[in-house]
Protein backbone atom coordinates (compact mmCIF):
# COMPACT_ATOMS: atom_id res chain seq x y z
CA UNK A 1 0.00 0.00 0.00
CA UNK A 2 1.03 3.27 -0.84
CA UNK A 3 -1.75 5.52 -0.44
CA UNK A 4 -3.63 6.86 2.86
CA UNK A 5 -7.51 5.66 1.38
CA UNK A 6 -5.77 2.55 0.60
CA UNK A 7 -5.52 2.00 4.56
CA UNK A 8 -9.42 2.87 4.81
CA UNK A 9 -10.75 0.01 2.33
CA UNK A 10 -13.86 -0.76 3.21
CA UNK A 11 -14.25 -4.10 1.63
CA UNK A 12 -10.58 -5.13 3.05
CA UNK A 13 -12.18 -4.27 6.75
CA UNK A 14 -15.02 -6.96 6.17
CA UNK A 15 -12.88 -9.00 5.00
CA UNK A 16 -10.86 -8.71 7.91
CA UNK A 17 -13.92 -8.27 10.34
CA UNK A 18 -14.95 -11.86 8.68
CA UNK A 19 -11.51 -13.70 10.00
CA UNK A 20 -11.81 -12.23 13.51
CA UNK A 21 -15.59 -13.41 13.24
CA UNK A 22 -14.21 -16.89 12.22
CA UNK A 23 -11.34 -17.42 14.46
CA UNK A 24 -13.09 -16.33 17.70
CA UNK A 25 -13.98 -18.90 19.69
CA UNK A 26 -17.70 -18.64 20.70
CA UNK A 27 -16.88 -20.28 24.24
CA UNK A 28 -14.67 -17.12 25.29
CA UNK A 29 -14.77 -13.65 25.74
CA UNK A 30 -11.91 -11.44 24.76
CA UNK A 31 -11.02 -7.98 25.23
CA UNK A 32 -8.13 -5.82 24.49
CA UNK A 33 -7.44 -2.55 25.71
CA UNK A 34 -5.75 0.42 23.13
CA UNK A 35 -3.57 2.52 25.04
CA UNK A 36 -3.55 5.45 22.31
CA UNK A 37 -5.71 8.08 22.25
CA UNK A 38 -5.35 7.95 18.07
CA UNK A 39 -6.80 4.26 18.04
CA UNK A 40 -9.54 5.48 20.24
CA UNK A 41 -10.42 7.91 18.02
CA UNK A 42 -10.01 5.36 15.00
CA UNK A 43 -11.99 2.77 16.77
CA UNK A 44 -14.71 5.32 17.29
CA UNK A 45 -14.43 7.24 13.90
CA UNK A 46 -14.52 3.98 11.81
CA UNK A 47 -17.09 2.41 13.53
CA UNK A 48 -14.52 -0.38 14.02
CA UNK A 49 -16.39 -1.99 16.93
CA UNK A 50 -19.61 -2.43 14.83
CA UNK A 51 -17.27 -4.81 12.69
CA UNK A 52 -16.46 -7.07 15.68
CA UNK A 53 -18.14 -10.11 17.26
CA UNK A 54 -19.94 -9.75 20.57
CA UNK A 55 -17.58 -11.88 22.57
CA UNK A 56 -14.86 -9.39 21.65
CA UNK A 57 -14.76 -6.00 23.72
CA UNK A 58 -12.16 -3.17 23.36
CA UNK A 59 -11.31 -1.17 26.67
CA UNK A 60 -10.03 2.49 26.45
CA UNK A 61 -6.62 3.21 28.07
CA UNK A 62 -4.92 6.19 29.78
CA UNK A 63 -3.48 6.76 26.06
CA UNK A 64 -4.22 10.45 26.02
CA UNK A 65 -1.77 12.52 27.94
CA UNK A 66 -3.69 15.64 28.58
CA UNK A 67 -6.08 13.48 29.65
CA UNK A 68 -3.62 12.00 32.21
CA UNK A 69 -2.19 15.21 33.45
CA UNK A 70 -3.68 15.96 37.11
CA UNK A 71 -5.47 19.30 38.44
CA UNK A 72 -2.92 20.01 40.60
CA UNK A 73 -0.18 20.24 37.85
CA UNK A 74 -2.72 22.79 35.40
CA UNK A 75 -3.35 24.62 38.91
CA UNK A 76 0.86 24.93 39.23
CA UNK A 77 0.70 26.34 35.40
CA UNK A 78 -2.07 28.98 36.20
CA UNK A 79 -0.09 30.24 39.50
CA UNK A 80 3.04 30.30 37.01
CA UNK A 81 1.27 32.31 34.29
CA UNK A 82 0.35 34.85 37.78
CA UNK A 83 3.40 36.29 37.39
CA UNK A 84 3.30 39.61 35.79
CA UNK A 85 7.05 38.33 34.43
CA UNK A 86 6.25 34.95 33.40
CA UNK A 87 5.13 34.03 29.50
CA UNK A 88 3.68 30.34 29.64
CA UNK A 89 3.62 28.54 26.23
CA UNK A 90 1.43 25.59 25.74
CA UNK A 91 0.28 23.66 23.20
CA UNK A 92 -3.87 24.56 22.48
CA UNK A 93 -5.36 21.00 23.84
CA UNK A 94 -4.05 22.30 27.24
CA UNK A 95 -5.73 25.55 27.54
CA UNK A 96 -9.55 24.42 28.38
CA UNK A 97 -8.87 21.46 30.61
CA UNK A 98 -10.37 22.26 33.96
CA UNK A 99 -8.29 22.70 36.97
CA UNK A 100 -9.91 23.91 40.62
CA UNK A 101 -12.34 26.04 41.24
CA UNK A 102 -13.80 26.51 37.59
CA UNK A 103 -10.17 27.47 36.43
CA UNK A 104 -8.70 26.86 33.15
CA UNK A 105 -5.71 28.12 31.23
CA UNK A 106 -7.80 29.83 28.48
CA UNK A 107 -9.66 31.56 31.72
CA UNK A 108 -6.55 32.62 33.36
CA UNK A 109 -5.67 34.23 29.49
CA UNK A 110 -9.00 36.22 29.63
CA UNK A 111 -8.07 37.53 33.14
CA UNK A 112 -4.61 38.74 31.62
CA UNK A 113 -2.09 36.68 32.27
CA UNK A 114 0.42 35.73 29.45
CA UNK A 115 -0.22 32.84 28.22
CA UNK A 116 0.19 31.62 24.02
CA UNK A 117 -0.65 28.85 22.82
CA UNK A 118 2.25 27.67 20.16
CA UNK A 119 2.36 24.63 17.79
CA UNK A 120 5.98 23.58 18.61
CA UNK A 121 8.44 23.75 21.15
CA UNK A 122 10.77 25.47 19.04
CA UNK A 123 8.63 28.22 19.23
CA UNK A 124 8.33 28.83 22.82
CA UNK A 125 12.57 29.30 22.43
CA UNK A 126 11.66 32.33 19.92
CA UNK A 127 9.61 33.82 21.50
CA UNK A 128 12.71 33.67 24.75
CA UNK A 129 15.22 35.18 22.02
CA UNK A 130 12.71 37.94 20.66
CA UNK A 131 11.38 38.73 24.02
CA UNK A 132 14.52 39.10 26.85
CA UNK A 133 12.88 40.59 29.50
CA UNK A 134 10.05 37.88 30.18
CA UNK A 135 10.62 34.90 31.74
CA UNK A 136 9.26 31.99 29.48
CA UNK A 137 8.11 29.14 30.42
CA UNK A 138 7.67 26.08 28.23
CA UNK A 139 4.32 23.72 29.63
CA UNK A 140 5.83 20.39 28.22
CA UNK A 141 3.85 17.19 27.84
CA UNK A 142 3.14 14.39 26.30
CA UNK A 143 4.77 10.24 26.22
CA UNK A 144 7.79 9.58 24.76
CA UNK A 145 6.75 10.53 21.42
CA UNK A 146 6.62 14.30 22.25
CA UNK A 147 9.79 14.24 24.69
CA UNK A 148 12.36 14.35 22.13
CA UNK A 149 11.05 17.99 20.54
CA UNK A 150 11.53 19.22 24.01
CA UNK A 151 15.10 18.22 24.56
CA UNK A 152 15.95 19.83 21.34
CA UNK A 153 14.48 22.77 22.63
CA UNK A 154 16.12 23.13 25.65
CA UNK A 155 19.26 22.62 23.79
CA UNK A 156 18.50 25.07 21.50
CA UNK A 157 17.40 27.23 24.13
CA UNK A 158 21.42 26.30 26.01
CA UNK A 159 23.15 26.35 22.27
CA UNK A 160 21.43 30.52 22.44
CA UNK A 161 22.64 31.19 26.24
CA UNK A 162 19.00 31.72 26.58
CA UNK A 163 18.64 32.87 31.05
CA UNK A 164 14.66 33.57 30.39
CA UNK A 165 13.66 30.05 28.68
CA UNK A 166 12.78 27.17 31.18
CA UNK A 167 10.30 24.24 30.66
CA UNK A 168 8.05 23.25 33.01
CA UNK A 169 8.21 19.51 32.58
CA UNK A 170 5.55 16.84 32.83
CA UNK A 171 6.31 13.95 29.99
CA UNK A 172 5.31 10.42 31.38
CA UNK A 173 6.20 7.47 30.67
CA UNK A 174 3.78 4.42 28.12
CA UNK A 175 5.22 1.33 29.72
CA UNK A 176 4.85 2.30 33.20
CA UNK A 177 1.53 3.14 32.98
CA UNK A 178 0.69 -0.13 30.89
CA UNK A 179 2.17 -2.03 33.78
CA UNK A 180 0.39 -0.22 36.77
CA UNK A 181 -2.87 -0.85 35.02
CA UNK A 182 -1.57 -4.79 35.13
CA UNK A 183 -0.82 -4.52 38.47
CA UNK A 184 -4.16 -2.78 39.71
CA UNK A 185 -5.41 -5.16 42.56
CA UNK A 186 -8.73 -5.14 41.09
CA UNK A 187 -8.03 -6.13 37.77
CA UNK A 188 -10.08 -5.60 34.68
CA UNK A 189 -9.55 -8.19 32.61
CA UNK A 190 -7.28 -7.44 29.58
CA UNK A 191 -6.55 -10.33 27.49
CA UNK A 192 -3.68 -8.41 25.32
CA UNK A 193 -3.03 -4.42 24.08
CA UNK A 194 -3.11 -2.81 20.99
CA UNK A 195 0.04 -1.38 21.36
CA UNK A 196 0.88 2.87 20.77
CA UNK A 197 1.71 3.61 17.54
CA UNK A 198 4.08 6.89 17.51
CA UNK A 199 5.43 5.93 20.64
CA UNK A 200 6.66 3.14 19.63
CA UNK A 201 8.14 4.94 17.03
CA UNK A 202 10.82 6.59 19.30
CA UNK A 203 10.78 3.63 21.68
CA UNK A 204 10.46 0.65 19.50
CA UNK A 205 9.46 -3.06 20.67
CA UNK A 206 11.34 -3.88 23.16
CA UNK A 207 9.88 -1.79 26.07
CA UNK A 208 7.13 -4.12 25.60
CA UNK A 209 9.05 -7.56 25.61
CA UNK A 210 7.94 -7.21 29.61
CA UNK A 211 4.35 -7.31 28.98
CA UNK A 212 4.32 -10.84 27.50
CA UNK A 213 7.24 -12.17 29.34
CA UNK A 214 6.54 -11.93 33.17
CA UNK A 215 2.58 -10.85 32.70
CA UNK A 216 1.88 -13.15 29.94
CA UNK A 217 0.13 -10.76 27.68
CA UNK A 218 0.35 -10.28 24.30
CA UNK A 219 1.18 -6.92 22.60
CA UNK A 220 1.05 -6.06 19.07
CA UNK A 221 1.91 -2.56 17.94
CA UNK A 222 -0.53 -0.82 15.02
CA UNK A 223 -0.89 1.86 13.01
CA UNK A 224 -3.43 4.87 13.49
CA UNK A 225 -5.35 3.50 9.89
CA UNK A 226 -8.57 1.21 10.31
CA UNK A 227 -7.38 -1.29 8.36
CA UNK A 228 -3.74 -1.01 10.60
CA UNK A 229 -6.44 -1.35 13.94
CA UNK A 230 -8.30 -4.28 12.40
CA UNK A 231 -5.37 -6.37 11.67
CA UNK A 232 -4.03 -6.15 14.88
CA UNK A 233 -7.07 -7.39 16.84
CA UNK A 234 -6.59 -10.23 14.57
CA UNK A 235 -3.17 -10.92 15.31
CA UNK A 236 -4.40 -10.34 19.25
CA UNK A 237 -6.81 -12.79 18.62
CA UNK A 238 -4.55 -15.62 17.08
CA UNK A 239 -2.08 -15.31 20.01
CA UNK A 240 -4.84 -15.86 22.24
CA UNK A 241 -5.98 -18.69 20.23
CA UNK A 242 -2.58 -20.30 20.09
CA UNK A 243 -2.11 -19.39 23.32
CA UNK A 244 1.14 -17.23 22.80
CA UNK A 245 2.03 -14.32 24.52
CA UNK A 246 4.35 -11.98 22.63
CA UNK A 247 5.31 -8.55 21.58
CA UNK A 248 3.83 -8.58 17.94
CA UNK A 249 4.72 -5.22 15.74
CA UNK A 250 1.89 -4.30 12.65
CA UNK A 251 3.20 -1.24 11.99
CA UNK A 252 6.07 -2.33 10.54
CA UNK A 253 6.04 0.98 8.06
CA UNK A 254 7.00 2.65 10.74
CA UNK A 255 8.59 1.14 13.88
CA UNK A 256 11.22 -1.00 14.25
CA UNK A 257 12.63 -3.29 17.23
CA UNK A 258 15.06 -0.81 18.12
CA UNK A 259 13.11 2.39 17.58
CA UNK A 260 14.54 5.85 17.09
CA UNK A 261 17.78 5.64 18.72
CA UNK A 262 18.60 8.73 18.31
CA UNK A 263 15.96 10.15 20.18
CA UNK A 264 16.61 7.86 22.69
CA UNK A 265 19.97 9.06 23.56
CA UNK A 266 18.97 13.16 23.17
CA UNK A 267 16.26 12.67 25.68
CA UNK A 268 18.69 10.22 28.11
CA UNK A 269 20.86 13.37 28.12
CA UNK A 270 18.21 15.53 28.84
CA UNK A 271 16.10 13.51 31.36
CA UNK A 272 15.84 11.38 33.93
CA UNK A 273 13.07 9.60 36.12
CA UNK A 274 11.29 10.98 38.37
CA UNK A 275 11.00 8.92 41.92
CA UNK A 276 7.25 9.45 41.52
CA UNK A 277 4.70 11.34 39.80
CA UNK A 278 0.54 11.34 40.19
CA UNK A 279 -2.17 10.45 37.35
CA UNK A 280 -5.18 10.94 36.84
CA UNK A 281 -6.81 7.70 37.28
CA UNK A 282 -3.80 5.80 38.38
CA UNK A 283 -2.86 8.09 41.22
CA UNK A 284 0.84 8.35 42.12
CA UNK A 285 2.92 5.80 40.25
CA UNK A 286 6.46 5.85 41.02
CA UNK A 287 9.56 5.99 38.07
CA UNK A 288 6.52 7.03 35.72
CA UNK A 289 8.05 10.50 34.66
CA UNK A 290 10.26 12.22 33.50
CA UNK A 291 12.44 15.58 35.09
CA UNK A 292 15.49 17.53 33.74
CA UNK A 293 18.66 16.74 34.75
CA UNK A 294 20.80 18.24 37.65
CA UNK A 295 23.31 19.56 34.07
CA UNK A 296 20.00 21.24 32.91
CA UNK A 297 18.52 22.46 36.50
CA UNK A 298 19.11 26.47 34.97
CA UNK A 299 16.08 25.16 32.44
CA UNK A 300 14.02 23.86 34.93
CA UNK A 301 11.20 25.67 35.86
CA UNK A 302 10.02 23.81 39.55
CA UNK A 303 13.40 24.71 40.45
CA UNK A 304 13.32 29.01 39.01
CA UNK A 305 10.19 29.23 40.22
CA UNK A 306 9.98 26.80 43.19
CA UNK A 307 7.17 24.89 42.14
CA UNK A 308 5.52 22.58 44.86
CA UNK A 309 2.66 20.65 43.17
CA UNK A 310 -0.64 20.82 45.59
CA UNK A 311 -3.00 17.25 44.86
CA UNK A 312 -6.35 18.34 43.65
CA UNK A 313 -9.44 16.70 43.41
CA UNK A 314 -10.89 15.77 40.47
CA UNK A 315 -15.29 16.41 40.10
CA UNK A 316 -16.82 13.94 41.94
CA UNK A 317 -19.47 13.48 39.29
CA UNK A 318 -16.59 13.19 37.03
CA UNK A 319 -15.46 9.86 35.43
CA UNK A 320 -12.75 10.08 33.46
CA UNK A 321 -10.39 8.80 36.08
CA UNK A 322 -12.35 5.43 36.03
CA UNK A 323 -12.72 5.88 32.15
CA UNK A 324 -8.72 6.29 32.37
CA UNK A 325 -8.42 2.97 34.05
CA UNK A 326 -10.60 1.37 31.83
CA UNK A 327 -13.12 0.66 34.13
CA UNK A 328 -15.95 2.94 32.79
CA UNK A 329 -17.18 3.51 28.50
CA UNK A 330 -17.79 7.66 28.54
CA UNK A 331 -21.27 6.88 28.27
CA UNK A 332 -21.61 5.82 31.90
CA UNK A 333 -20.87 8.71 33.25
CA UNK A 334 -24.47 10.87 34.13
CA UNK A 335 -22.58 14.27 32.95
CA UNK A 336 -21.62 12.79 29.43
CA UNK A 337 -23.83 14.91 26.93
CA UNK A 338 -25.89 17.08 29.58
CA UNK A 339 -23.56 19.33 31.52
CA UNK A 340 -20.35 18.14 30.02
CA UNK A 341 -19.53 18.79 26.50
CA UNK A 342 -16.96 19.51 23.98
CA UNK A 343 -18.12 23.32 24.85
CA UNK A 344 -18.42 23.22 28.23
CA UNK A 345 -16.20 20.60 29.58
CA UNK A 346 -15.57 19.40 33.04
CA UNK A 347 -13.40 16.95 32.53
CA UNK A 348 -10.17 16.45 30.89
CA UNK A 349 -11.71 12.97 28.83
CA UNK A 350 -13.84 15.57 26.98
CA UNK A 351 -11.03 18.14 26.26
CA UNK A 352 -8.42 16.94 24.54
CA UNK A 353 -8.67 15.52 20.82
CA UNK A 354 -7.55 11.87 21.99
CA UNK A 355 -9.56 11.74 24.96
CA UNK A 356 -12.54 8.87 25.37
CA UNK A 357 -15.16 11.06 25.85
CA UNK A 358 -14.46 13.67 23.05
CA UNK A 359 -14.38 10.78 20.31
CA UNK A 360 -17.67 9.17 21.78
CA UNK A 361 -19.11 12.60 22.00
CA UNK A 362 -18.15 13.25 17.76
CA UNK A 363 -18.58 9.61 16.52
CA UNK A 364 -19.71 6.74 18.85
CA UNK A 365 -23.21 8.37 20.65
CA UNK A 366 -24.48 8.32 17.07
CA UNK A 367 -23.75 4.54 17.38
CA UNK A 368 -25.61 4.29 20.38
CA UNK A 369 -28.95 5.92 18.97
CA UNK A 370 -28.57 2.97 15.73
CA UNK A 371 -27.90 0.49 18.21
CA UNK A 372 -30.41 1.09 20.32
CA UNK A 373 -33.04 1.88 17.59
Amino acid sequence: MKYVDEYRDGALARDIAAAIAAEVQPGRDYAFMEFCGGHTHAISRYGIEDLLPPNLRLIHGPGCPVCVLPIGRIDDAIRLAADPAVTLCTYADLMRVPASHGGSLMKARAAGADIRMIYSSLDAVRIAEAEPARQVVFFAIGFETTTPPTAIALRLAETKRLTNFSIFCNHVLTPVAMRAILDDPDPIGIDGFVGPAHVSTIIGTAPYQEFSDIYRKPVVIAGFEPLDVMQAILMLVRQINQQRCEVENQYIRAVTAAGNVTAQTLCADVFEIRDSFEWRGLGVVPSSALKLRDAYAAFDAEARFAIRTVHADDNPACECPAILRGRKKPSDCKLFGSVCTPETPIGACMVSSEGACAAHWTYGRFREHRTAA
